[in-house]
């Protein structure tokens, strides 16, 4: 399954890759997320393996994602005309996910940021959910965007909100 969900944030692409590389803002606009630690490597370097929890409902996911790709390395001072790229793959029980985030400068104060997602599935019951709710992931995937875009813009914590 294949999908490409897109949001534009009105904040100039460096601060948006700052604050989307910063581990310390992911709880603030990371819906569910009850850990996310590395267990090997430096949080966003390329190579870095960490343990990722989430909190779905009644369901607690465990995975390991692992930093494929981010170019440039270094966030600050990043070319005019140039795409910063975000890169990763989550493996979970019966299911493999590859991330490929692009950041991009759609006007001097707004950025576009588009994320391409990848997942399979194996084991009888993430096929089943793959098959009967492909439209979950789209919607979950969008739904952090707008949580981080709420959260670059206008300081909101997902955390604070009202169940």
């Amino acid at each position: 399954m294949k999908y490409t969900v897109s949001i534009e944030i009105a904040l100039p692409r460096e601060k948006v890759v700052l604050l989307l590389a910063d581990p310390a803002h992911l709880p603030k606009w990371l819906r569910g997320l009850v850990l996310h630690e590395p267990l090997s490597g430096v949080h966003g370097q390329v190579g870095t393996k960490s343990r990722v929890v989430m909190q779905m409902g009644q369901q607690k996911i465990e995975c390991t994602e692992t930093i494929t790709r981010r170019e440039p390395a270094d966030l600050h001072g990043i070319p005019k005309g140039s795409v910063v790229h975000f890169d990763r793959e989550i493996v979970g029980e019966g299911m493999w996910s590859a991330v490929r985030d692009r950041l991009t400068e759609a006007g001097p104060e707004t950025t576009l940021w588009v994320s391409e997602n990848e997942y399979r599935f194996s084991g009888l019951l993430m096929r089943l959910v793959g098959l009967l709710m492909p439209g979950s992931f789209r919607k979950q995937s969008q739904k952090h965007m707008q949580d981080f875009k709420a959260f670059a813009e206008l300081g909101k914590d997902v955390r604070e909100e009202k169940g």
